[in-house]
């Protein structure tokens, strides 16, 4: 079976890049500088500055392994093509035509996904609803709270910031 690539912007591709390099280049310096000066101090078996350390030490290799499995298999979208319709690195204005609200998602791949910054995944119900939909359509989104419907107002890009 083949491993599930990881779609991501040119925007989350550095950004992962970024963190990882920062990991292996300075974290991990700073994290064996730690492990240093704990050993230093002698008795390890009740040397809370060692065991935090070590904690650090084996959070920082988890995450260098996630991010060099997702950098190992990864595809970046083309953002720079067609936006008449909704599509991966599409940033897309949608009123809720229930509530009348108007709302802003960029739509990106499930490994760039935060919601908190409004990047929603391709794979959630309304990111996938809104693929492939031009401005003025209306999409149905099934919610545990019933169909909620909504109108694209305005597909661009994401502005830099």
């Amino acid at each position: 079976m083949e491993e599930k690539k990881h779609i991501l912007t040119a925007e989350g591709l550095k950004r992962y890049e970024d963190e990882l390099y920062h990991l292996k280049n300075e974290r991990y310096k700073e994290i064996t500088q730690a492990i240093k000066e704990a050993r230093a101090q002698g008795d390890l078996s009740e040397n809370a500055e060692y065991k935090a350390a070590k904690e650090a030490q084996r959070q920082a290799d988890a995450r260098i392994e996630e991010l060099e499995n997702l950098l190992s298999n990864v595809e970046v979208v083309d953002e720079d093509t067609d936006s008449s319709v909704v599509r991966i690195g599409s940033t897309v204005y949608i009123k809720d035509l229930e509530l009348n609200e108007d709302l802003e998602y960029q739509i990106v791949g499930s490994s760039e996904a935060d919601t908190d910054k409004n990047m929603i995944s391709n794979e959630s119900p309304l990111g996938a609803a809104l693929i492939g939909a031009a401005e003025g359509e209306t999409i149905s989104v099934q919610a545990p709270v019933g169909e909620i419907r909504y109108q694209v107002l305005k597909i661009g890009k994401k502005e830099r910031e």
